[in-house]
Protein backbone atom coordinates (compact mmCIF):
# COMPACT_ATOMS: atom_id res chain seq x y z
CA UNK A 1 0.00 0.00 0.00
CA UNK A 2 1.50 3.14 -0.85
CA UNK A 3 0.49 6.14 0.96
CA UNK A 4 0.68 9.64 0.81
CA UNK A 5 1.53 11.58 4.23
CA UNK A 6 1.40 14.81 5.04
CA UNK A 7 2.65 17.43 7.55
CA UNK A 8 2.26 20.98 8.40
CA UNK A 9 1.93 21.07 11.84
CA UNK A 10 3.87 24.43 12.22
CA UNK A 11 6.80 25.64 9.67
CA UNK A 12 7.66 23.05 7.28
CA UNK A 13 5.68 22.43 4.71
CA UNK A 14 6.06 18.61 3.97
CA UNK A 15 4.75 15.39 2.18
CA UNK A 16 6.06 11.99 1.19
CA UNK A 17 4.98 8.98 -0.03
CA UNK A 18 5.81 6.06 1.95
CA UNK A 19 4.91 1.74 0.85
CA UNK A 20 3.48 -0.68 3.26
CA UNK A 21 4.71 1.68 6.21
CA UNK A 22 8.69 1.73 5.86
CA UNK A 23 9.72 2.01 2.64
CA UNK A 24 10.47 6.02 2.03
CA UNK A 25 9.70 6.17 -1.76
CA UNK A 26 9.88 10.02 -1.47
CA UNK A 27 10.11 13.04 1.24
CA UNK A 28 10.12 16.92 0.67
CA UNK A 29 10.26 19.18 3.21
CA UNK A 30 9.67 22.29 2.05
CA UNK A 31 11.16 24.75 5.28
CA UNK A 32 10.31 27.94 6.26
CA UNK A 33 13.54 28.87 8.23
CA UNK A 34 14.09 31.94 6.40
CA UNK A 35 11.03 33.29 6.55
CA UNK A 36 11.06 33.33 10.66
CA UNK A 37 14.83 33.38 11.18
CA UNK A 38 14.61 37.78 11.76
CA UNK A 39 12.06 36.87 14.64
CA UNK A 40 13.81 33.99 16.22
CA UNK A 41 11.14 31.53 16.18
CA UNK A 42 7.60 30.75 14.46
CA UNK A 43 5.02 33.43 13.31
CA UNK A 44 2.34 31.52 12.93
CA UNK A 45 0.42 33.89 10.52
CA UNK A 46 3.31 33.57 8.16
CA UNK A 47 3.55 30.08 8.75
CA UNK A 48 -0.15 29.59 7.90
CA UNK A 49 0.02 31.62 4.76
CA UNK A 50 3.46 30.02 3.19
CA UNK A 51 1.94 26.18 3.22
CA UNK A 52 -1.10 27.61 1.51
CA UNK A 53 1.65 28.78 -0.92
CA UNK A 54 3.16 26.22 -1.08
CA UNK A 55 1.06 22.84 -0.04
CA UNK A 56 0.30 22.14 -4.09
CA UNK A 57 3.79 22.03 -5.18
CA UNK A 58 5.37 19.80 -1.91
CA UNK A 59 2.71 16.82 -2.76
CA UNK A 60 3.15 16.92 -6.62
CA UNK A 61 6.99 17.22 -5.66
CA UNK A 62 6.41 14.02 -3.73
CA UNK A 63 4.22 11.72 -5.79
CA UNK A 64 6.51 12.82 -8.66
CA UNK A 65 9.37 11.80 -6.87
CA UNK A 66 7.71 8.01 -6.10
CA UNK A 67 7.86 7.69 -9.58
CA UNK A 68 4.03 7.86 -9.48
CA UNK A 69 0.97 9.42 -10.88
CA UNK A 70 -1.70 10.38 -7.94
CA UNK A 71 -4.13 7.80 -8.90
CA UNK A 72 -1.56 5.20 -8.04
CA UNK A 73 -1.97 6.49 -4.25
CA UNK A 74 -4.21 3.96 -2.17
CA UNK A 75 -4.57 6.57 0.80
CA UNK A 76 -4.10 9.94 2.32
CA UNK A 77 -2.80 10.44 5.92
CA UNK A 78 -2.31 13.92 7.76
CA UNK A 79 -1.44 15.60 10.61
CA UNK A 80 -4.09 16.57 12.21
CA UNK A 81 -3.04 17.42 15.78
CA UNK A 82 -0.96 18.98 17.74
CA UNK A 83 0.47 22.22 16.20
CA UNK A 84 -0.53 25.26 14.90
CA UNK A 85 -3.92 25.19 14.49
CA UNK A 86 -3.59 27.53 11.09
CA UNK A 87 -0.93 25.52 9.88
CA UNK A 88 -2.74 22.22 10.77
CA UNK A 89 -5.53 23.29 8.38
CA UNK A 90 -3.67 23.65 5.32
CA UNK A 91 -3.11 20.52 5.32
CA UNK A 92 -5.71 19.04 6.52
CA UNK A 93 -7.66 20.49 3.98
CA UNK A 94 -5.40 19.52 0.79
CA UNK A 95 -5.42 16.05 2.23
CA UNK A 96 -9.16 15.79 2.28
CA UNK A 97 -9.65 17.14 -1.05
CA UNK A 98 -7.02 14.82 -2.22
CA UNK A 99 -9.16 11.69 -1.04
CA UNK A 100 -12.12 13.03 -2.19
CA UNK A 101 -11.21 13.67 -5.16
CA UNK A 102 -9.31 10.07 -5.90
CA UNK A 103 -12.12 8.08 -3.76
CA UNK A 104 -9.11 6.95 -1.22
CA UNK A 105 -9.00 6.32 2.06
CA UNK A 106 -8.46 9.25 4.59
CA UNK A 107 -6.62 9.11 7.99
CA UNK A 108 -5.49 11.79 10.71
CA UNK A 109 -2.34 11.39 12.55
CA UNK A 110 -1.12 12.41 15.76
CA UNK A 111 2.09 13.92 15.39
CA UNK A 112 3.69 12.87 18.33
CA UNK A 113 3.07 9.46 17.76
CA UNK A 114 4.05 9.51 14.27
CA UNK A 115 7.91 11.42 15.93
CA UNK A 116 7.65 8.04 17.55
CA UNK A 117 6.80 5.95 14.47
CA UNK A 118 9.90 7.65 12.24
CA UNK A 119 12.57 5.23 13.64
CA UNK A 120 10.73 2.49 11.45
CA UNK A 121 11.43 4.04 8.54
CA UNK A 122 14.02 3.17 5.68
CA UNK A 123 14.91 5.76 3.44
CA UNK A 124 15.60 5.33 -0.36
CA UNK A 125 18.27 3.54 0.53
CA UNK A 126 16.68 1.16 2.44
CA UNK A 127 19.11 2.66 5.73
CA UNK A 128 17.26 1.87 8.96
CA UNK A 129 17.72 -0.65 12.28
CA UNK A 130 14.91 -3.28 12.37
CA UNK A 131 11.97 -2.09 13.70
CA UNK A 132 12.10 -2.25 17.87
CA UNK A 133 9.87 -4.51 19.36
CA UNK A 134 7.21 -3.39 21.64
CA UNK A 135 7.10 -2.62 24.63
CA UNK A 136 9.93 0.53 24.64
CA UNK A 137 10.60 3.98 25.99
CA UNK A 138 9.70 6.29 23.94
CA UNK A 139 11.71 10.13 24.20
CA UNK A 140 10.06 12.52 22.57
CA UNK A 141 11.98 16.00 22.33
CA UNK A 142 11.27 19.30 20.30
CA UNK A 143 10.88 22.54 19.98
CA UNK A 144 7.09 22.47 21.43
CA UNK A 145 7.30 19.03 23.53
CA UNK A 146 9.36 16.80 26.25
CA UNK A 147 8.08 13.90 27.05
CA UNK A 148 8.65 10.23 28.29
CA UNK A 149 5.90 7.79 27.15
CA UNK A 150 5.46 3.75 27.42
CA UNK A 151 4.99 2.96 23.78
CA UNK A 152 2.97 -0.49 23.48
CA UNK A 153 1.89 -0.62 20.26
CA UNK A 154 1.99 2.28 16.60
CA UNK A 155 -0.78 4.28 18.56
CA UNK A 156 -0.76 3.17 22.32
CA UNK A 157 1.08 4.87 24.52
CA UNK A 158 1.36 6.25 28.28
CA UNK A 159 2.98 9.28 29.13
CA UNK A 160 5.10 9.16 31.87
CA UNK A 161 6.95 12.68 32.41
CA UNK A 162 6.89 15.55 30.53
CA UNK A 163 7.98 19.06 30.77
CA UNK A 164 6.33 21.36 33.82
CA UNK A 165 7.07 24.41 31.57
CA UNK A 166 9.58 24.93 28.29
CA UNK A 167 10.15 22.20 26.35
CA UNK A 168 13.93 21.32 25.89
CA UNK A 169 14.10 22.52 21.75
CA UNK A 170 12.63 26.31 22.99
CA UNK A 171 15.19 26.43 25.59
CA UNK A 172 17.89 25.82 23.00
CA UNK A 173 16.40 28.18 21.40
CA UNK A 174 15.80 31.24 23.17
CA UNK A 175 19.41 30.73 24.78
CA UNK A 176 20.73 30.41 21.34
CA UNK A 177 18.56 34.15 20.58
CA UNK A 178 20.19 35.47 23.47
CA UNK A 179 23.73 34.86 22.79
CA UNK A 180 23.37 35.32 19.08
CA UNK A 181 24.57 32.36 18.37
CA UNK A 182 21.91 31.52 15.30
CA UNK A 183 18.60 30.09 14.54
CA UNK A 184 17.20 27.42 15.39
CA UNK A 185 18.81 27.48 18.00
CA UNK A 186 19.30 23.42 18.63
CA UNK A 187 21.99 23.19 15.55
CA UNK A 188 23.65 26.35 16.14
CA UNK A 189 24.03 25.34 19.87
CA UNK A 190 25.18 21.59 18.89
CA UNK A 191 27.64 23.07 16.03
CA UNK A 192 29.46 25.34 18.49
CA UNK A 193 29.61 23.04 21.67
CA UNK A 194 31.87 21.04 19.38
CA UNK A 195 34.50 23.62 20.20
CA UNK A 196 33.82 24.12 23.94
CA UNK A 197 34.39 23.36 27.61
CA UNK A 198 31.10 21.24 29.00
CA UNK A 199 32.93 22.23 31.88
CA UNK A 200 33.21 25.74 31.94
CA UNK A 201 29.55 26.36 33.30
CA UNK A 202 28.13 24.08 35.92
CA UNK A 203 24.33 24.83 35.33
CA UNK A 204 22.16 22.89 38.28
CA UNK A 205 19.62 20.77 37.37
CA UNK A 206 15.94 21.13 37.72
CA UNK A 207 14.40 19.57 41.77
CA UNK A 208 10.86 19.14 40.84
CA UNK A 209 8.33 18.48 43.92
CA UNK A 210 5.28 16.62 43.79
CA UNK A 211 6.54 13.01 43.19
CA UNK A 212 6.81 13.07 39.13
CA UNK A 213 9.69 11.05 39.06
CA UNK A 214 10.01 11.94 35.21
CA UNK A 215 9.23 15.22 34.79
CA UNK A 216 11.16 17.83 33.09
CA UNK A 217 11.79 21.68 33.85
CA UNK A 218 14.28 24.00 31.90
CA UNK A 219 12.81 27.60 32.66
CA UNK A 220 15.43 27.33 35.14
CA UNK A 221 18.66 26.35 32.95
CA UNK A 222 17.38 29.02 30.63
CA UNK A 223 17.29 31.40 33.55
CA UNK A 224 20.34 30.37 34.79
CA UNK A 225 22.16 30.42 31.23
CA UNK A 226 21.19 33.92 30.37
CA UNK A 227 20.63 36.17 33.34
CA UNK A 228 22.67 34.31 36.19
CA UNK A 229 25.69 33.16 34.48
CA UNK A 230 28.46 34.14 36.15
CA UNK A 231 27.04 32.49 39.57
CA UNK A 232 27.69 29.08 37.48
CA UNK A 233 30.95 29.75 35.77
CA UNK A 234 33.82 27.54 37.29
CA UNK A 235 37.06 29.50 38.28
CA UNK A 236 39.97 28.83 36.14
CA UNK A 237 37.77 27.17 33.18
CA UNK A 238 37.95 30.53 31.16
CA UNK A 239 36.91 34.08 31.80
CA UNK A 240 33.80 34.89 29.99
CA UNK A 241 35.04 37.58 27.88
CA UNK A 242 37.75 35.36 26.02
CA UNK A 243 36.87 34.60 22.41
CA UNK A 244 36.11 31.27 22.92
CA UNK A 245 33.32 31.77 26.05
CA UNK A 246 30.14 31.15 23.74
CA UNK A 247 31.44 28.24 22.78
CA UNK A 248 31.85 27.20 26.47
CA UNK A 249 28.06 28.28 26.92
CA UNK A 250 27.20 26.41 24.48
CA UNK A 251 28.69 23.31 25.49
CA UNK A 252 27.54 23.24 28.94
CA UNK A 253 24.58 24.49 28.04
CA UNK A 254 23.95 21.62 26.20
CA UNK A 255 25.23 19.03 28.76
CA UNK A 256 23.50 20.73 31.60
CA UNK A 257 20.14 19.93 29.04
CA UNK A 258 20.67 16.56 28.19
CA UNK A 259 21.69 15.84 31.57
CA UNK A 260 18.13 16.53 32.53
CA UNK A 261 16.54 14.28 30.18
CA UNK A 262 19.24 11.44 31.34
CA UNK A 263 18.00 11.89 34.80
CA UNK A 264 14.25 11.26 33.88
CA UNK A 265 14.66 8.54 31.70
CA UNK A 266 17.21 6.35 33.86
CA UNK A 267 15.05 6.55 36.42
CA UNK A 268 12.14 5.22 34.17
CA UNK A 269 14.52 2.53 32.70
CA UNK A 270 15.24 1.36 36.05
CA UNK A 271 11.52 1.18 37.43
CA UNK A 272 10.60 -0.28 34.04
CA UNK A 273 12.96 -2.46 33.16
CA UNK A 274 12.17 -1.48 30.02
CA UNK A 275 15.95 -1.41 28.17
CA UNK A 276 15.46 -0.18 24.77
CA UNK A 277 14.62 3.63 24.22
CA UNK A 278 13.27 5.17 20.68
CA UNK A 279 13.64 8.96 20.46
CA UNK A 280 12.27 11.49 18.20
CA UNK A 281 11.57 14.97 17.51
CA UNK A 282 13.98 17.66 16.62
CA UNK A 283 16.18 17.79 19.33
CA UNK A 284 16.71 13.59 19.01
CA UNK A 285 19.12 14.88 16.08
CA UNK A 286 21.42 16.56 19.04
CA UNK A 287 24.99 14.82 18.75
CA UNK A 288 25.99 15.22 21.95
CA UNK A 289 22.13 13.37 23.19
CA UNK A 290 23.25 10.17 20.69
CA UNK A 291 26.37 10.03 22.05
CA UNK A 292 25.33 9.82 25.70
CA UNK A 293 22.86 7.22 25.18
CA UNK A 294 24.52 5.07 22.63
CA UNK A 295 27.51 5.11 25.39
CA UNK A 296 25.56 3.22 28.03
CA UNK A 297 25.83 -0.25 28.48
CA UNK A 298 22.61 -2.35 28.26
CA UNK A 299 20.51 0.35 26.97
CA UNK A 300 19.57 -0.59 23.18
CA UNK A 301 19.10 3.17 21.75
CA UNK A 302 17.13 3.82 18.64
CA UNK A 303 17.26 7.14 16.91
CA UNK A 304 15.35 8.02 13.49
CA UNK A 305 18.12 8.55 10.21
CA UNK A 306 18.76 12.60 10.63
CA UNK A 307 16.20 13.44 7.55
CA UNK A 308 12.98 12.00 9.93
CA UNK A 309 14.35 13.59 13.19
CA UNK A 310 12.61 17.17 12.17
CA UNK A 311 8.82 17.34 11.00
CA UNK A 312 8.34 15.33 7.92
CA UNK A 313 5.97 13.81 5.64
CA UNK A 314 7.05 10.01 6.01
CA UNK A 315 6.84 9.42 9.52
CA UNK A 316 2.99 10.90 8.76
CA UNK A 317 2.51 8.19 5.69
CA UNK A 318 4.12 5.36 7.78
CA UNK A 319 1.76 6.14 10.88
CA UNK A 320 -1.06 6.27 8.91
CA UNK A 321 -0.32 2.89 6.82
CA UNK A 322 -1.07 1.39 10.05
CA UNK A 323 -4.23 3.14 10.56
CA UNK A 324 -5.50 1.90 7.19
CA UNK A 325 -4.74 -1.51 7.08
CA UNK A 326 -6.45 -2.27 10.85
CA UNK A 327 -9.38 -0.17 8.24
CA UNK A 328 -9.33 2.90 10.57
CA UNK A 329 -10.97 5.61 8.20
CA UNK A 330 -11.35 9.35 9.57
CA UNK A 331 -15.09 11.23 8.29
CA UNK A 332 -14.48 14.20 5.78
CA UNK A 333 -15.76 16.55 8.46
CA UNK A 334 -12.53 15.87 10.85
CA UNK A 335 -10.97 18.54 12.37
CA UNK A 336 -7.27 20.07 14.22
CA UNK A 337 -6.60 20.45 17.36
CA UNK A 338 -3.38 22.26 18.76
CA UNK A 339 -3.44 20.16 21.84
CA UNK A 340 -1.52 16.82 22.30
CA UNK A 341 -3.98 14.33 23.57
CA UNK A 342 -4.11 13.28 27.46
CA UNK A 343 -2.47 9.49 28.39
CA UNK A 344 -1.03 11.04 31.15
CA UNK A 345 0.15 8.03 33.92
CA UNK A 346 -0.72 8.42 37.59
CA UNK A 347 1.11 10.83 39.43
CA UNK A 348 4.62 9.19 40.53
CA UNK A 349 4.24 5.80 38.99
CA UNK A 350 3.79 3.40 35.83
Amino acid sequence: MKVLGIETSCDECAAAVVEDGRNVLSNVVATQIPFHAAYNGVVPEIASRMHTEWIYGVVEEAVRQAGLKPDRIDGVGVTSRPGLLGSLLVGLSFAKAFAWARNIPFITADHLLAHLYASRLADTAGAACPPPAYPFLGLLVSGGHTMMCRADDFDRITVLGTTIDDAVGEAFDKVSCYYGMGYPGGAAIDRLSQEGDPEAFRFPLPKIKGGHRYDFSYSGLKTAAVNQLDLFRVRGRGEPDTKDAIKDIAASFQKAAVDILLRSLFRAVEDTGLTTVVSGGGAAANSYLRGRLAAVPGLRSIFPPLGFCGDNGAMIAGISYHYLLRGDRSPLAAGASPNAGRRRAPSGGL
